[in-house]
This record gives C-alpha cells, sequence and structure tokens, in this order.
C-alpha cells in the first residue's frame, strides 16, 4: 500500500509535465497577415482612450487652462450679464480712463441706467458733454445690452431726511435753533 500511495503523486506529476510539453511543443498557431492587421488596427484604435497620449497635446487627457474652463462654466450658468454689470465698478478707471475716473465714480447700475455722481458741478457738467462718449466705450467694452443709458449728478448735500415720517418743508435740525 505504502508503494500505491507514494506511486500516485509521482504519476500525478509526471502527467501534468507530460502534458505541459505536449502543449509546448505544439507551439502557436499562427494567424494569417490579414487577420494580424485587422487586430493590430483594432488595438491601435482604441489607444485613444486609455495608456499614454503621446507627444503631441491630448485635449481630454492633459490639464486644461482654468480660463476656458471658466468660461464654459460662466457661460453654462448664464452669469455673462451680472460679471459684465460687476465690471462697470471693478475696472471702471479702465473703462473710462483715469483722468475721467479721478472726478468720478459710478453709484448704481439697474435698468441699463447707469448713474454718476461727479465731484463737482463743473466735472458733471463736462461728463454731461462726454455722454455719448463715454456710453459708446462701455458698449464697446461690455456689450450693448449692459449699459444703455447715463445719469449724471454733481455733488450733492447731507440729507436730513431720515426715515419715513419727515416734514415738507422743514428745514432740518435747524428748525429747532430759533
Amino acid at each position: 500500500m505504502d508503494k500505491v500511495d507514494d506511486a500516485v503523486p509521482a504519476d500525478l506529476a509526471q502527467s501534468a509535465l507530460a502534458d505541459a510539453r505536449s502543449i509546448a511543443r505544439t507551439g502557436r498557431r499562427r494567424r494569417d497577415p490579414e487577420t494580424a492587421r485587422r487586430v493590430r488596427r483594432q488595438n491601435l484604435a482604441g489607444r485613444g482612450t486609455g495608456g499614454y497620449s503621446g507627444p503631441g497635446p491630448d485635449p481630454v487627457r492633459d490639464p486644461q487652462q482654468i480660463g476656458a474652463l471658466l468660461a464654459g462654466y460662466v457661460d453654462e450658468r448664464g452669469w455673462l450679464r451680472p460679471l459684465a454689470e460687476a465690471r462697470v465698478f471693478a475696472e471702471w478707471e479702465v473703462l473710462v480712463g483715469s483722468d475721467v475716473a479721478a472726478h468720478c465714480a459710478p453709484q448704481s447700475l439697474s435698468g441699463g441706467e447707469l448713474k454718476i455722481a461727479a465731484e463737482s458741478t463743473a466735472w458733471a457738467t463736462q461728463l454731461r458733454l462726454l455722454a455719448a462718449t463715454l456710453l459708446a466705450r462701455l458698449v464697446a467694452e461690455l456689450g450693448p445690452d449692459i449699459v444703455t443709458k447715463l445719469a449724471i449728478t454733481g455733488p450733492t448735500g447731507p440729507s436730513w431726511k431720515h426715515g419715513n415720517r419727515s416734514v415738507r418743508g422743514a428745514r432740518g435740525p435747524r428748525d429747532t435753533y430759533g
């Protein structure tokens, strides 16, 4: 019995070795050249989806510039108009020029009407004369629908009207002096 038990594992190993040798002897089957070309074409066609991108730029795998991504995102979200309106206040000096911006400032923008406050009545008059030129510059930079009208005011004094209840014709705090 001992011989039979020892012989079974040896026979099993020998048969496995014999099977491996027979497989190795047969070799791989050769494909015909047309099949080989077809398989190679299919393998190369799938290269774009994975693996290395190659020496040239790959728009799918390479990092993208933030400006290009942000432009698409802003357009997709519908933020073009609010950003253009914000540019009026943020880039005022660039839009109208440094000499004009030194003497006036934008106050509000609603419904296409831009309210500008000048530092003096002389500058308010000068800006009213330049209104067409300023409006043309703003339209060229921001687009035709952002700023459609300019309202230019001079300096204003302090307002004594506070709250909902105020007396018409009153002289403010000077009313109580005498």
